[in-house]
């Protein structure tokens, strides 16, 4: 059996949520000791608590937690005696910790000035970040922690191992493959963010290519071009960056009820176009 520790950190990794239930009160008789530990992830749990019915309600609770998405920390206490199937007798309080809370994923395409201005301030947020450019020396020389560098000659083959609900921005320094990637983005459209850097003629001139392609007018307004918040403004790297993280902050808020109650998600508050971000 995998102890609760080595389960937790390998969980972690893969970035999927668990619950660790551990005992923190115990009195009479009990099948394990104050301390003891286990964790439950959606298909599995890992180490013990005492095994028997006890196990089991603690497994069914932790799995309520994981669907329902509820937030922090729960006690339980559990009497073990006829009514939880148990004949210890005793008492065992339990702490439920809801662990590995969501992390946004999200791809920056394009190691350029914006890119590099834009990457460490997303990396300062609970997020993943996937880095990607077929330019090797464009990226710096030290990567923030949780920033993955990917060199690939094809960027576009990055689009299809994004998982599900990615935030992607895309800022290349080629404006076709800026195009391509816009296209497998959208053909995808599964992600949750999806922002292009740019001006407002060019959203026109892609929207166009794209309608070409049979891309339907309802997916296109999903792309956000301009990028970022308008009420950040400025045409610095790091101005046009600062502009761009809010606007993902915001997005991020909304998307794991973290905004305000009664607010609409942030999608359906911003304009589609809004201020320039270069002749691009």
């Amino acid at each position: 059996m995998t102890n609760w520790i080595s389960a937790l950190a390998d969980l972690q990794t893969r970035d999927e949520p668990c619950v660790l239930v551990t005992i923190i009160e115990e009195r009479g008789s009990t099948p394990r000791n104050a301390g003891s530990k286990m964790v439950v992830s959606a298909a599995k749990i890992y180490d013990t608590i005492g095994g028997g019915h006890l196990e089991y309600k603690a497994m069914e609770i932790a799995r309520d937690m994981l669907a329902s998405g509820s937030q922090g920390t729960r006690l339980e206490r559990f009497s073990l005696g006829a009514s939880l199937g148990q004949c210890c007798g005793g008492v065992n309080v339990l702490l439920f910790e809801l662990m590995g809370q969501p992390q946004a994923q999200i791809a920056v395409f394009g190691a350029g000035h914006v890119g590099r201005a834009l990457v460490p301030l997303l990396a300062s947020l609970p997020c993943r970040v996937r880095w990607i450019d077929s330019r090797e020396n464009e990226f710096p020389d030290t990567l923030p922690a949780g920033v993955l560098k990917i060199v690939n000659e094809e960027p576009l083959d990055e689009v299809a191992e994004l998982p599900t609900g990615s935030y992607c921005i895309v800022m290349t320094h080629n404006h076709q493959l800026d195009l391509e990637l816009t296209a497998a983005i959208l053909k995808r459209a599964d992600f949750g963010y999806f922002g292009l850097i740019g001006s407002k003629t060019k959203r026109v001139k892609f929207e166009h290519r794209l309608r070409d392609r049979g891309y339907e007018p309802a997916l296109l307004q999903r792309m956000r071009c301009p990028m970022g918040l308008a009420e950040v403004k400025g045409k610095l790297p790091i101005e046009i960056a600062v502009s761009i993280a809010a606007e993902v902050i915001a997005t991020y808020n909304a998307s794991f009820g973290q905004s305000s109650a009664g607010q609409e998600p942030v999608a359906q508050l911003l304009p589609v176009s809004r201020r320039s971000q270069g002749p691009r």
